[in-house]
């Protein structure tokens, strides 16, 4: 990736501004970041605002654009297990540990979540307490609040 070129766009979202990363072949980065740079898109940066669009319109349950995240083994492996998880569905910090086959690593699941490089698309917000309470998210628990009240109004929605 050092040697590709990186194009910036960014969406003003209900939540606030997105800014979207990608290379020619694939998004690299989705986050909640409010300090707009110049942008110098590309087609797949337009496709993922058109996606987040569609989503935050209850349009859309599953995004369709290649996308790829770098990080440590086991954050890779807890970023892969929770784009198994449905629109409108949670589940906890245990699970998602379990899953990646390492039960005993639930703080360890929390703080890969924390460095999730794809917010949406990869949903970290749909994961909470086993006791069903929200915890940390990397944009804030007012928008995790509002991205699982959200794909609750649209979960039964087909289009």
């Amino acid at each position: 990736m050092d040697n590709l070129k990186i194009y910036t766009d960014f969406l003003i979202s209900p939540l606030g501004t997105i800014k979207i990363q990608a290379t020619s072949h694939e998004i690299i980065k989705v986050i909640f970041d409010s300090k707009k740079t110049n942008s110098l898109n590309n087609s797949l940066t337009k496709e993922c605002q058109k996606q987040l669009t569609e989503y935050f319109m209850g349009k859309r349950k599953v995004f369709d654009i290649p996308f790829s995240f770098k990080g440590t083994n086991f954050q890779e492996a807890i970023w892969s297990a929770i784009t198994k998880i449905d629109f409108g569905a949670t589940t906890s910090y245990k699970n998602i540990a379990a899953m990646v086959r390492n039960p005993a690593a639930i703080r360890a699941t929390g703080n890969a979540l924390n460095k999730n490089p794809i917010a949406i698309i990869i949903p970290c917000h749909r994961i909470v307490r086993k006791d069903g309470q929200m915890t940390n998210f990397a944009g804030g628990t007012e928008k995790k609040s509002w991205l699982l009240s959200h794909e609750n109004n649209y979960k039964t929605k087909t289009y």
